[in-house]
């Protein structure tokens, strides 16, 4: 498999990753930045293809330990290279697992925040692509996303915060199989450019965050604007992708 070694975070995070296929872009990068991890702390990142959300966490939080998994073991080989490049503090694992067979490696109620970017599209919806990782990762061929949020919550601690980010479209079924199980919900939606200005359109993108263990009401993030008008980052946005600044979902 052709690779490529792209940076993150203006060089903290140096990635391998297939030239062809999936590729990790900004969403994993947002992800990241919205965990309120604190050093000692243990996070899970389900899915977590070549590590790029893993790596920008642990980039960010000085002592935090990240466990990664995922169900392809090309990307699991490739995120241990990864590990190689970005780890010497050997604070991130990698463990290869398929999330609807409940494996027992990571154990459960052991993660103080897990998170997750699962697959955009429903099995049998839109067009499959013809490279095979590209299409397990954004296809739900493996489980679906009620699969992953039992997972993902089996896997959390009391009290402890889950993540998703993902597509608008899927913002409905996320609520759906989230509902009564996670409290301090915190919805973001990120806008690819002002929703007020002259390119005005919807959020294509959404992070939802809770804890699990909590009932509270949800809140109303402001959101995150990506672009200016003239497809340069936003001020927050370019901290966030560029410096490895924190993405307060309630600032």
């Amino acid at each position: 498999m052709n690779l490529s070694k792209d940076l993150f975070l203006n060089g903290k995070v140096r990635l391998l990753q297939p030239v062809e296929g999936y590729r990790a872009a900004t969403d994993p990068v947002f992800l990241a930045a919205s965990i309120k991890a604190k050093a000692g702390q243990k996070v899970l990142d389900v899915g977590c293809g070549v590590g790029a959300a893993s790596f920008c966490l642990a980039a960010r939080v000085e002592g935090v330990e990240v466990t990664g998994l995922d169900i392809q073991s090309d990307l699991i080989e490739i995120a241990q290279k990864n590990k190689e490049l970005n780890d010497p503090e050997d604070r991130l694992r990698f463990v290869e697992g398929d999330l609807s067979k409940r494996p027992m490696d990571p154990e459960p109620n052991s993660f103080d925040h897990v998170m997750a970017n699962p697959p955009f599209y429903e099995s049998g919806s839109g067009h499959r692509p013809p490279n095979e990782i590209k299409a397990r990762a954004h296809m739900e061929e493996d489980a679906n996303l009620q699969q992953w949020v039992d997972y993902m919550l089996r896997m959390t601690k009391p009290k402890g915060s889950v993540t998703f980010i993902n597509r608008s479209e899927r913002l409905e079924e996320t609520l759906a199989a989230l509902k009564g199980r996670l409290g301090e919900l915190i919805l973001c939606p990120i806008w690819s450019m002002n929703p007020t200005g002259e390119n005005k359109r919807g959020a294509k993108r959404f992070i939802l965050q809770g804890r699990k263990a909590i009932k509270t009401p949800m809140k109303f993030a402001s959101g995150l604007v990506v672009h200016e008008e003239d497809a340069s980052y936003t001020e927050r946005a370019a901290a966030i992708l560029k410096d490895g600044a924190a993405l307060d979902l309630l600032p």
